[in-house]
């Protein structure tokens, strides 16, 4: 079993070469959990609307009109467009936001008074998780949830992945991104790290040539692994078929951290 954060990959093409490779794993017996964001989408809904998005520390800053354009465009668009495609593609997926079920309760992040309504995952109830994938169907998750008083929360589409990765028990967590996953030498693409873990990537971070970008990912790869986690990837979502490289090939299509 193996979890992946996706945001809808561009362009189209792209993205319907991956939900077919997710297609085809779930049908060759894996059991895939789809956790995604979407920020590109956000800030276009927010423009149309006439609110320029607004970022801190890389962080999106969500106030509560943008929490509401969050919540509509991650649960009611971009999940389910992300099930209709898996449902043509032949496989049937099951749409879910952390707030179903009590899936994901949310907390709010430290830097609450800059960030607004930006959450962190306080815990992961994966029981409604169980019976969707006994029964083979794929669950696709917004990172959107909610506290205990029903606040809603904008939650980081790598972090949910890695905690609902580690609730469920899954055997491998891959984050999809646009980069070709961590490199020794930042400035130059051909030196892609392909395998290491978790001392060498802290040495990495440490010695700062992990890019700025990278460690949120880095951070939730290890978190997971620490939690049980077999192994966590940060692969290149641009390269075609890249899900089927990192699963069924010894070369994989990015780095992956073990424990």
């Amino acid at each position: 079993m193996w979890s992946s954060t996706v945001a809808p990959p561009k362009p189209a093409a792209l993205r319907s070469s991956v939900i077919n490779d997710l297609v085809l794993l779930s049908c060759v017996g894996l059991r895939p959990v789809l956790v995604h964001g979407g920020g590109p989408e956000i800030n276009s809904w927010l423009l149309r609307l006439g609110d320029e998005p607004q970022f801190h520390n890389g962080l999106r800053v969500t106030d509560a009109l943008t929490m509401e354009v969050v919540e509509m465009v991650l649960v009611g668009k971009v999940n389910k467009s992300l099930v209709s495609h898996i449902d043509i593609a032949g496989a049937t997926a099951v749409g879910l936001c952390g707030k179903d079920a009590r899936l994901v309760m949310a907390r709010p992040a430290p830097d609450a008074a800059a960030l607004g309504f930006v959450g962190e995952v306080a815990r992961v109830d994966p029981a409604l998780l169980h019976p969707i994938l006994a029964n083979g169907h794929i669950p696709v998750i917004a990172s959107v949830a909610a506290d205990e008083h029903g606040q809603s929360y904008n939650v980081n589409a790598d972090t949910a992945a890695g905690e609902i990765a580690a609730a469920v028990g899954t055997e491998k967590l891959i984050l999809l991104t646009d980069v070709a996953g961590i490199l020794e030498d930042r400035n130059d693409p051909n030196s892609l790290v392909k395998d290491i873990d978790i001392s060498g990537i802290r040495k990495m971070v440490a010695e700062g040539k992990v890019a700025v970008g990278m460690i949120p990912k880095v951070k939730c790869c290890v978190r997971s692994l620490a939690q049980g986690v077999r192994t966590a990837s940060i692969i290149d979502g641009r390269v075609p078929h890249s899900l089927l490289l990192e699963i069924m090939t010894d070369e994989g299509a990015g780095t992956m951290i073990t424990g």
